[in-house]
């Protein structure tokens, strides 16, 4: 089997790569300057595209590779990949599947796996489609063997005319990637309340986050640090919940985690049926007593 994969960076890449690489030979297209960090997923072949990536231009690069001639064309479920695959899906006739975190292939269909209802349940299916768009952080990228061979790809030029950027204030944060998270909820009370949660923080070596109030609404904390269904997706070895009541948007975002501790007063609060290890109680009580724990 062959497979074709598009990705703006080189560790979704090497994450999707290292999911199908046993499956057959893949080929990916990646940003120029994510190609070397590539290089070492067992990827058979590696084109860099050259130029400002818009939808329609990267659209039409991977067309021109013609894309119906793998069996599978994978893309990254990002903003510009979400729209480049409705774009190749509408042009050439092939059907897609969007936001999978899992997928296998049996028998010349493929069967995806989505959070379907705002992530309460799971939704299985089986088709014939040709295109997928994968979650971010779906797959953990893995080295490979196999040596890649490269071409260089220039873009070719965009319908689209940027006039300007306004970037958003970043915060040096990346609980994407994070192996442990500490992430609270309106349950915390106030924007004060974050510095009593901060030895905690600092104790399991972890990150912190926030549900949607605390990012969005009150905007206690940036951004880029909200988990849910509208926020990040994340999946670290464990997720320490304080003070969040586990709505269904919010169980969408944190859904991956390997751990989940959760500590909340309200003994009926939905965050416990997600949770391998729960704690009814004051917030501000348990922390420091947690916090003296893993200090020994």
């Amino acid at each position: 089997m062959k497979f074709l994969i598009f990705a703006e960076d080189s560790k979704n890449a090497g994450g999707i790569a290292s999911k199908l690489r046993d499956s057959g030979d893949v080929h990916a297209i990646i940003m120029k300057d994510q190609v070397e960090a590539s290089s070492s997923y067992g990827i058979k072949k590696i084109y860099g595209l050259t130029g400002k990536p818009f939808a329609d231009n990267v659209a039409e690069s991977i067309t021109k590779l013609n894309p119906s001639s793998f069996d599978l064309l994978v893309i990254s479920s990002t903003t510009l990949g979400r729209e480049v695959a409705g774009i190749i899906s509408a042009k050439q006739n092939l059907l897609c599947a969007t936001e999978v975190f899992d997928f296998t292939l049996q028998n010349g269909k493929i069967v995806t796996k989505r959070f379907f209802y705002g992530g309460k349940t799971i939704m299985e299916e089986e088709s014939e489609a040709k295109i997928i768009t994968v979650t971010p952080g779906s797959f953990d990228p893995q080295n490979g063997e196999k040596t890649s061979e490269f071409e260089d790809i220039q873009l070719p030029q965009s319908k689209v005319n940027l006039i300007e950027t306004k970037p958003k204030e970043k915060s040096s944060t990346n609980i994407e990637g994070a192996n442990i998270i500490v992430s609270v909820g309106r349950g915390i009370g106030k924007k004060e309340s974050i510095d009593k949660i901060m030895p905690l923080v600092e104790a399991t070596h972890g990150e912190l986050a926030g549900s949607r109030p605390v990012c969005l609404d009150y905007k206690w904390l940036s951004e880029e640090r909200q988990v849910g269904l509208s926020g990040k997706k994340v999946k670290p070895k464990v997720y320490i919940a304080l003070g969040i009541s586990g709505q269904i948007q919010h169980i969408a975002g944190m859904r991956g985690s390997k751990i989940v501790v959760a500590v909340n007063k309200d003994k009926d609060a939905p965050i416990f049926q997600e949770s391998d290890y729960g704690i009814v109680g004051d917030i501000f009580m348990v922390v420091p007593k947690l916090v003296e724990a893993l200090k020994k």
